[in-house]
């Protein structure tokens, strides 16, 4: 055993000087050796690395797949109005799915029919419940969604405005209005009921049941006098 290792070792040994001499011819022709050699060591660098990373490249790609896989969700059927079945796709699935038992409870069952769900021409997707509303600005099972369930403030979100955020009878309301699209779900803080949208907020105290509606800043009123 001893013989066949030092023989082993004296021709690992003679094939490095072969190399030594190799790489020796190879920058005499060259007329930048610092230039020269750097390629060299890098391309073995990179061999090296490249089947060192294999391993590592596989685990990634199985967990990104695995990743989007849980962020498309599922389809999720419910039991609607009138005992129809009512399936939510994409974002509002994935966001009805993950809700609490307060949320579920407080949106109720879904109500039916072509007005009650759907795309508007903006994009945005929505499925309306007796008492509240699931929205998502697109239909893309990764874009959040939010629930809306407070009765003021959906009154006062879907109340027809002008942009400035003036109540108008020619004005628009719910997501195409000037409050724009929930980002945020219904939040409680004390007596305090808040919902953040893309260009305002509306608040509802639910001791008094006073309302306030902001527009990009400024506070507008809740309604036609």
């Amino acid at each position: 055993m001893r013989q066949i290792a030092s023989r082993r070792t004296t021709f690992v040994a003679g094939l490095s000087a072969v190399t030594l001499i190799a790489a020796a011819c190879g920058s005499d022709e060259s007329t930048d050796d610092a230039t020269s050699q750097a390629p060299s060591v890098a391309a073995s660098s990179s061999v090296a690395s490249s089947s060192m990373a294999v391993p590592s490249e596989e685990t990634t790609t199985e967990e990104v797949v695995e990743t989007t896989a849980e962020a498309a969700g599922a389809d999720v059927t419910i039991m609607g109005e009138r005992d129809v079945e009512v399936t939510l796709t994409g974002p509002l699935a994935v966001k009805y799915a993950s809700a609490t038992d307060a949320q579920k409870d407080a949106l109720g069952k879904p109500l039916t029919g072509d007005h009650n769900a759907g795309t508007r021409e903006s994009g945005v997707v929505f499925q309306q419940f007796q008492g509240g509303v699931i929205i998502a600005k697109n239909d893309d099972p990764g874009t959040p969604a939010y629930v809306v369930t407070s009765g003021g403030i959906r009154d006062a979100w879907n109340t027809e405005r002008a942009p400035d955020g003036t109540p108008s009878l020619t004005g628009k309301n719910g997501s195409p209005g000037p409050l724009g699209v929930p980002t945020s779900d219904l939040t409680t803080d004390g007596d305090m009921e808040v919902v953040i949208f893309e260009y305002g907020k509306v608040t509802e105290n639910t001791t008094t049941g006073e309302v306030t509606v902001t527009v990009n800043g400024k506070v507008v009123p809740l309604g036609l006098n």
